[in-house]
């Protein structure tokens, strides 16, 4: 392999399979399905096919926070998608989301079943749909929209960037990490700055713009994320603590962190949701084996 000091880019690239380190084997220069697989349907209007990613935990957050409120519309089944195993490349998920990447969600509540795809366009779908958490002045609404936006533009650096280079790269590249590092660093002090003038992001209500924003940056400053929140001094960012740490405390907010999870004790994984009651009885300390592997 190329020492990265000394690498210079061909005049065309080509696919090297086997290189990019954790997800090599699932990262592929074009889309489209590898295999057939139908995906599984519930009982539920609301079929989420996702993993408990921070991505994933916007949409299931999201929906409990619905049922909190008593929109029983809003009933889900979620099913696990295996993205390390290629779950995200059948054919029945790339027809709900021909971009492969989680989650994804089918409406089936009307006449015709809606997909909807991307994390940021699930929440506005949904509270359009419910008419919650999403403000209905203009400005209100226009702020909201905004930060939601702002998570979708900024993220990307935070997880494909600093997380990638941080946590993940098969090498530890000096350049790269300062270079994410920073940025992660630039944007927390943006949400620092924006949360000490209001209790949330788009003003004095909780909306969508932090339910889309607290899984990765909440997640970034309680140390859920990337093992690096001493390298990051995110202590430092008291207001952004402030908000994730009340977020945190939502009961819908907890019960949300739990669905399609694969990681953590087993207590607080769900791999799959199909009834509220499940979070009771089917979490994986209650259905493993002893030795930990779930049941055949």
């Amino acid at each position: 392999m190329t020492d990265e000091a000394e690498y210079v880019p061909p005049k065309v690239w080509t696919w090297r399979q086997g290189t990019g380190g954790r997800f090599a084997n699932i990262n592929r220069p074009i889309a489209g399905a590898t295999h057939e697989k139908e995906l599984p349907v519930g009982r539920h209007p609301l079929q989420l096919y996702s993993l408990g990613t921070p991505n994933g935990v916007k949409v299931t957050v999201m929906l409990e926070e619905l049922l909190a409120l008593g929109h029983n519309g809003a009933e889900y089944d979620a099913w696990l998608i295996k993205i390390n195993e290629g779950d995200q490349f059948g054919s029945g998920f790339v027809a709900i989301n021909p971009n492969s990447k989680i989650p994804a969600l089918l409406d089936r509540s009307g006449p015709t079943p809606v997909r909807v795809f991307e994390s940021g366009s699930i929440l506005l779908y949904l509270a359009e749909k419910f008419g919650a958490f999403l403000p209905t002045e203009h400005a209100a609404r226009t702020e909201c929209l905004s930060w939601l936006f702002w998570q979708m533009g900024s993220a990307p650096y935070l997880g494909g960037g600093f997380g990638h280079f941080y946590a993940y790269a098969p090498t530890k590249i000096e350049y790269a990490i300062d270079r994410f590092a920073m940025e992660a660093k630039r944007q927390l002090d943006v949400l620092d700055r924006r949360l000490g003038e209001q209790p949330y992001l788009a003003g004095e209500d909780y909306t969508i713009a932090d339910i889309a924003v607290w899984p990765w940056y909440g997640g970034l400053v309680k140390g859920w994320q990337y093992g690096a929140a001493e390298f990051l001094e995110v202590e430092t960012y008291k207001n952004v603590n402030r908000w994730a740490d009340a977020i945190g405390e939502r009961p819908a907010a907890k019960r949300g962190r739990m669905v399609n999870r694969v990681t953590g004790d087993l207590s607080s994984q769900l791999h799959e949701r199909h009834d509220a009651a499940d979070f009771d009885t089917k979490t994986q300390d209650k259905v493993a084996t002893p030795e930990g592997a779930p049941p055949a």
